[in-house]
């Protein structure tokens, strides 16, 4: 690692740098590694959080969504195999700290005899709060939904004529296409894990549109058109994904703006990671993940439950043909107004993702 670039992480909108650090006192078993890693961030006082003072020092509270305490190997995170984690940070920081019983609701309570020793705690335990939620699989994410009419129905004659034309091309046949009820647009993959972050994520979305959302739009709908198809890796004879492109009717880079502005926000609050500068905006139209899961979504279905890492065997499919024969398909019209919270691995009474909320233009 460069020590003049060191990683950051950004928790509640403030940047830290991860600092690696040579340990020397504290043997752990080969499975503790990755909490001993998580804990090795620079500790610099924060005025930002609330510290009460206390007849006995100093006391501050960590708020965490209740299911944070229903699985024991999300609290082992926070405590560490034998307590170590638990018992490195307080040792270091001459705190206390009480953590809810797997099953039980509650907050994380710091108390020491100085008011930096319990902000470095807190400012520890968010960091491994931090790292937990980055290993959790993606709940839901931020995403226009192609529910018109007229585009479903393109779709699906799109689908009909590459299997009449292309159907005998390597690895092309029924099972890759998109669910035309699920076409959409994804701003940014999200961790929500409380009813509490999602109506969090809500306001955010509120005040997006407020600060710039109705700006950009003018109050109205977006209207923009969904046509061509591009593929994702790099050789056409081996495609995983396909997908239509979408651009403003009126040559304008309004949508462009206004997507990559709702990402630097949720980038800037640590809700988004940092992947890109720039959305890309595409909606899926054939996905070899389909091929043995109809449910799959792509790339960001990796992580199980409990970090561990999924790998998703897929059979590409030889686009050429299509590439040659569809390059310009028109899918249709698009009144695009709403941008959603979508539950991923749910359907609504549409067949949609279901939403759990919504922020809309007009």
């Amino acid at each position: 690692m460069d020590v003049l670039r060191p990683q950051l992480v950004t928790i509640d909108g403030r940047n830290y740098r991860k600092n690696p650090i040579q340990e020397k006192n504290y043997p752990h078993e080969e499975d503790e590694g990755f909490y001993q890693d998580s804990m090795e961030y620079c500790d610099e006082p924060c005025d930002a959080y609330d510290v009460e003072q206390t007849p006995q020092g100093f006391r501050a509270t960590v708020s965490a969504p209740s299911l944070l305490y229903k699985s024991f190997s999300s609290l082992r995170h926070i405590v560490g195999k034998r307590g170590d984690t638990k018992k490195k940070i307080e040792m270091e920081t001459k705190t206390s700290i009480s953590i809810p019983k797997p099953g039980q609701e509650g907050e994380i309570v710091i108390a020491g005899q100085h008011r930096n020793g319990v902000i470095s705690a807190r400012t520890r335990i968010d960091v491994l709060l931090d790292t937990f939620r980055r290993k959790q699989p993606f709940t839901h994410f931020l995403a226009f939904f192609l529910n018109e009419v007229e585009v479903q129905e393109r779709f699906l004659k799109f689908q009909e004529e590459v299997l009449e034309k292309c159907s005998t091309d390597r690895g092309v046949d029924s099972s890759i296409f998109q669910n035309p009820k699920k076409l959409h647009l994804t701003i940014g993959m999200l961790v929500l894990l409380s009813e509490q972050e999602i109506q969090q994520t809500c306001e955010i979305l509120q005040r997006c549109k407020e600060e710039f959302i109705n700006d950009i739009s003018g109050g109205k709908p977006l209207e923009a058109e969904m046509a061509g198809i591009e593929y994702m890796n790099d050789d056409p004879g081996m495609v995983d994904v396909l997908y239509a492109k979408v651009h403003m009717k009126d040559g304008s880079n309004r949508l462009q703006e206004l997507v990559d502005r709702v990402l630097e926000r949720f980038q800037a609050l640590g809700l988004i990671v940092k992947e890109w500068n720039s959305v890309k905006l595409h909606a899926t139209v054939m996905n070899t993940l389909f091929r043995k899961d109809p449910n799959a979504e792509g790339r960001y279905n990796l992580y199980t439950a409990d970090g561990k890492y999924i790998f998703k065997e897929r059979e590409s499919f030889d686009g050429r043909n299509i590439l040659k024969t569809f390059e310009n398909f028109y899918f249709g019209s698009l009144k695009l107004n709403s941008i959603h919270i979508s539950q991923r691995f749910t359907v609504d009474s549409f067949g949609n993702y279901a939403s759990c909320g919504q922020v809309d233009f007009s």
